[in-house]
């Protein structure tokens, strides 16, 4: 199992907009194709203006697999058009847990 933390910096006043519109259209489109979401979260100390959310994969071939699908899905890519001028920066780390860590993630 691997998780990869995707981290979107956004322009200053816009976080809110972001969030607003991932909840109302992103994650629908985003959860079916990706699968495992562990948590998505927003930043109010430390850097802040920060969206980071973390989805599991069994490996780095399914999470090539299931962005693949993501990117060849025209509604994703509506959507993207929609918040891509929301979003100042972005990073994607690759997590490897501990034997000893258990990842959950919302069904």
């Amino acid at each position: 199992m691997i998780v990869e933390e995707r981290i979107y910096t956004m322009h200053t006043g816009q976080i809110g907009n972001y969030v607003k519109a991932y909840a109302a259209e992103g994650l629908a489109i985003q959860k079916p194709i990706l699968g495992r979401l562990v948590g998505y979260y927003t930043t109010e100390f430390g850097p802040l203006n920060q969206v980071i959310h973390l989805w599991a994969y069994e490996s780095l071939a399914e999470r090539a697999e299931r962005r693949a699908k993501l990117f060849a899905d025209q509604s994703w890519l509506d959507y993207l058009g929609k918040v891509r001028g929301f979003i100042a920066t972005q990073e994607s780390k690759l997590l490897i847990p501990a034997a000893f860590t258990t990842v959950k993630w919302q069904d």
